[in-house]
């Protein structure tokens, strides 16, 4: 078995559109998240969707204010960002490509409050899909 090439996150990955196995866009790479394996080796465990988790990675003031509008918008209070399992990565070149459709992943809550209460009151909008 060889031995998995380094990846270099901050090159590599961060800020890489991501797009499902059929192609469609499912957003950016805001944040991954890190794992130690049981000898201590550090592994990218997953990959992280949205404001929030670009707020909390850029800092700074203009980060702590995307996460307060990410947490401010968020329904339930709770702004996760959506995590998508490295698993789920099945390469890595332009794009990020995933090996599942975007209909099996969470719809960020962000996401969802705006195509509700802003994007659906645009008159018309409601046509969009036909």
């Amino acid at each position: 078995m060889s031995t998995p090439q380094p990846l270099r996150v901050d090159f590599g990955l961060l800020d890489r559109q991501i797009v499902d196995l059929d192609g469609y866009l499912v957003g950016k790479v805001d944040d991954v998240e890190f794992a130690v394996t049981d000898d201590g080796r550090p592994f990218v465990a997953a990959i992280l969707v949205g404001n929030y988790a670009l707020g909390r990675r850029i800092g700074g003031v203009i980060g702590r204010w995307m996460a307060a509008v990410a947490r401010r918008l968020h329904t339930t209070g709770d702004p996760r960002p959506l995590r998508i399992p490295f698993e789920r990565v099945a390469e890595i070149g332009s794009a990020v490509r995933l090996d599942v459709p975007r209909e099996l992943l969470d719809t960020p809550a962000l996401e969802l409050w705006l195509r509700d209460n802003v994007i659906g009151r645009i008159p018309g909008a409601s046509d969009a899909g036909q």
